[in-house]
């Protein structure tokens, strides 16, 4: 794609590696933007080249630390007071996503929190993928175009050419996705059903269906602490599959998430490039989403659909 110098695209510091790939992608620089940072911790953002008049495209993703999500909003700040025509936020994993509903008295809603902070600061779209609850995109006032992982997923598992497929679920919540997937690959689907004793701690988990002598591929939207995607990939192993891998959209990965991973009965874990995986583990393999977001940037610049970018 040539450049069209209606449109810039800058990036925070945690996602430069995936915003450098769109930028190739679309055949446009990265735009010059610099974070000071004081000694208190405190840090402020400048656009070192004008962009009044300009299409403004941030890609970062607001996964821990909040400063993250701090960076993107100083950069909506000094877009909207630079004069930027439209300012898009590129948020390839949207964070805080988990907490989109009162699921027992007195919590925050996160979710809805973070897109308010967004409102506020100036943002005019959203780009994202791969919500953790669908029902987030009505949290804005601005557009939202929501993307799937499921485009650079399916295919790769189409090439894995994998007999006696089976798609499952980790829980019942992420039904809906993983029917999608089972419905495009033409392969039953099994379902686990999980009980919590807390947050991130899996205390007892069923599988419904039939995995025995099946190469199981477990679909989710993110992997945290990898508790229940190991749990769930051991009990399908003693139960008698072929081989058991899993695929979600967002690594998260945190805390004990690569040693469980390595030590389980999955034979790999695919995720995308949305959030940066810096640990060791052999299983882990990572697929780019940067074409997706380029594409998807190049059709809001030309006033195009996006819809026909979805395989589920």
């Amino acid at each position: 794609m040539e450049m069209n110098n209606s449109y810039m695209v800058f990036s925070g510091t945690a996602t430069r590696y995936l915003a450098e790939k769109i930028c190739l992608s679309l055949g446009c620089p990265l735009g010059k933007l610099q974070i000071t940072h004081f000694s208190d911790g405190e840090f402020a953002v400048s656009y070192e080249e004008s962009i009044r008049g300009r299409d403004i495209f941030l890609v970062q993703s607001t996964f821990p630390n909040s400063d993250n999500l701090m960076e993107l909003l100083l950069m909506i700040d000094a877009a909207k007071r630079a004069s930027a025509r439209t300012i898009n936020a590129v948020i390839p994993y949207f964070g805080w996503a988990r907490q989109d509903r009162k699921d027992k008295p007195r919590v925050s809603i996160g979710a809805k929190l973070v897109a308010d902070l967004l409102s506020v600061a100036g943002v005019n779209r959203v780009i994202t993928m791969d919500l953790h609850a669908d029902q987030i995109q009505g949290f804005f006032n601005v557009p939202v175009d929501h993307l799937y992982a499921s485009g650079v997923i399916l295919p790769y598992l189409q090439s894995l050419q994998l007999d006696d497929l089976v798609i499952a679920s980790p829980d019942v919540g992420g039904s809906k996705r993983a029917n999608a997937y089972a419905k495009y690959l033409g392969c039953p689907l099994v379902l686990c059903n999980k009980t919590r004793a807390r947050a991130n701690v899996v205390d007892t988990m069923q599988i419904i269906g039939e995995v025995e002598g099946k190469n199981v591929v477990i679909v989710d939207d993110m992997v945290d602490t990898a508790g229940t995607i190991t749990k769930a990939a051991d009990l399908m192993m003693e139960t008698g599959a072929k081989s058991v891998r899993a695929c979600a959209s967002h690594c998260v990965m945190s805390g004990p998430a690569s040693e469980r991973v390595q030590a389980s009965a999955l034979e790999e874990m695919v995720f995308t490039d949305s959030i940066p995986y810096t640990q060791r583990c052999a299983k882990v393999k990572q697929l780019s989403v940067a074409d997706m977001f380029a594409e998807t940037i190049r059709r809001v610049i030309a006033n195009e659909s996006i819809s026909d970018q979805y395989l589920v």
